[in-house]
């Protein structure tokens, strides 16, 4: 753009207009913005030839091209600055009708305003048309994330690669792209767009060809089915470049979603594989049923038997010894985007570990009856067998369940419930002792949900106090390793309610003041 065509003495005007269309066509703007900037532009280097005190704006005529220059005088009463503004008496005399408030307008002679005015304008154009453009492009872009694109590489520096979208640029981060995946500039490249940002230097708009829900749309283009609702997509998991799995079910019991998705003779996969490097994807009918769809989800590996365990999103996974490998899959893989593609924490474990363990678990209860209720390992053996997992549940459960089990009569199920809870008992006194020896503090030992066997384990672990307990977090008191209360069974749900219970007091000084209420006022000094 030539700045001495905008600004300066024996410009063209409708060449001004052509260069305004122009410009506006090339960056995919409005005509009225680049005028705008233009006038911004003349009025800068106007101000600058006739001092920047004061207000001299500049209009473009649309239709002419012509420039009109004025200054602009605001009519008031008193007058503090002379440059911008008139006496309501000066502005009476010019025009009978002013008032305070007003603006009279003097119209000023086309100026050239020379080669450093010329290019300040030209600067101050530029930098306007690159907003307006910036501003566009966000407009476009921010609701196109989820969106694949295609565009053409137009550099790549340190693996990052910069992606011409036609009317924006897009980054391609490194760890966005595929393993062993390059680019050189002029290339084609297909990608998903995971978010658009308002940044200092203008909308960044973010591509990734790693995205789990990149294969879900690129499936989405391939199978007609799922761009028309028949089949739906539930969840995808992905080790881009290597391996993926993707969970499909049809909204129509007469279509096979899988048979849908992989196409005749796999022409609908392998165009997916073909556009992620050789990704092999599994493809996995979908379940309400969370047991049916691990199973479903471990494939190609065949499963025994599955052990729900529902509070700690667990599930234990019983494998033939043939197929523990491929259950487990090459470094883990398989097992983990079955965990990642169902979100259900996912052990595997051969048909002789899951029978070591539950014999190692019917030792361990089985002991646990002969310590506690005085009994020969026959009953012990007899109450595991029969479910009872502690000491418990034998003494609150329904006499009629002890009667139940063969081999015993009113008189032993009373005897073992009055055995059960002279043992729960004392347990709790001992309980009690260890806790006065530990100094926990009144207020955490009555907090609601705790057992005295709990603040055992907490008072040992250093947690005395009801802040101790409140600046904990959920997963400091469950996880499975190392978690405080891991012994107890407490769900995430409920070691949080434990925390929040024991932060109630960090509330219990703040006032109740109703909003919109004014607060109490403070007595004076010496009331």
């Amino acid at each position: 753009m030539d700045s001495e065509t905008i600004v300066g003495a024996g410009y063209d005007r409708g060449e001004l207009l052509q260069v305004a269309e122009a410009v506006a066509r090339d960056k995919g703007i409005e005509a009225e913005e680049v005028l705008d900037a233009m006038e911004q532009a003349i009025q800068k280097a106007a101000r600058s030839k006739y001092g920047h005190e004061n207000d001299v704006r500049a209009v473009i005529d649309r239709k002419s091209g012509e420039i009109h220059l004025a200054r602009y005088l605001e009519v008031a009463d008193p007058v503090e600055n002379d440059a911008t503004q008139i006496r309501i008496s000066e502005a009476k005399r010019l025009n009978p009708e002013a008032e305070v408030g007003d603006f009279l307008t003097e119209a000023l002679p086309p100026v050239d305003f020379g080669r450093i005015a010329a290019q300040t304008a030209k600067q101050v154009i530029v930098q306007k048309v690159r907003e307006a453009e910036r501003a566009r492009q966000y407009n476009e872009y921010k609701d196109r994330v989820a969106e694949i694109v295609n565009g053409i590489v137009k550099r790549v520096e340190f693996g990052n690669v910069t992606v011409d979208l036609g009317r924006a640029e897009a980054v391609l981060r490194r760890d966005e792209i595929i393993p062993r995946e390059t680019f050189r500039p002029g290339d084609r490249v297909r990608a998903y767009i995971y978010d658009v940002r308002q940044e200092l230097r203008g909308p960044q708009i973010f591509l990734s060809r790693t995205h789990p829900q990149f294969m879900a749309k690129l499936f989405a283009q391939e199978v007609p089915e799922i761009y028309d609702g028949i089949i739906e997509i539930k969840s995808v998991a992905r080790d881009p470049g290597s391996r993926a799995k993707i969970a499909v079910i049809s909204n129509d019991s007469s279509i096979d979603p899988v048979g849908a998705c992989v196409g005749m003779r796999g022409s609908r996969v392998q165009a997916v594989v073909g556009e992620l490097q050789g990704e092999k994807i599994d493809i996995i009918q979908w379940s309400p049923d969370p047991a049916t769809f691990i199973v479903n989800g471990l494939a190609p590996a065949e499963v025994a038997k599955v052990v729900l365990d529902e509070d700690a999103h667990r599930i234990d996974v019983v494998v033939p010894d043939e197929q523990l490998s491929l259950a487990i899959g090459r470094r883990g893989q398989n097992v983990r985007l079955a965990s990642q593609l169902t979100g259900w924490d996912i052990v595997i474990m051969t048909e002789e570990e899951e029978s070591n363990r539950r014999q190692e678990e019917f030792q361990v209860r089985s002991q646990m009856f002969m310590d506690a209720l005085e009994v020969d390992d026959v009953l012990s053996h007899l109450l595991v067998a029969e479910g009872f997992s502690s000491v418990e549940e034998v003494a609150y459960v329904p006499v009629e369940d002890l009667i139940d089990i063969e081999g015993f009569d009113e008189e032993l199920a009373a005897e073992l419930r009055n055995r059960a809870l002279t043992y729960l008992s004392e347990l709790e006194e001992e309980n009690n002792r260890r806790l006065q020896e530990l100094g926990m503090s009144e207020e955490l030992t009555q907090l609601t949900g705790l057992t005295s066997a709990m603040l055992v384990v907490l008072g040992n672990a250093g947690i005395k106090e009801l802040d101790d307990l409140a600046d904990l977090a959920a997963d400091e008191l469950t996880n499975k390793d190392d978690g405080v209360l891991r012994d107890f069974g407490l769900s995430e749900d409920e070691a949080n309610a434990l925390i929040m219970a024991a932060r109630a007091h960090w509330f219990d000084d703040e006032p109740d003041t109703a909003i919109g209420e004014p607060a109490p006022e403070e007595p004076a000094a010496g009331a």
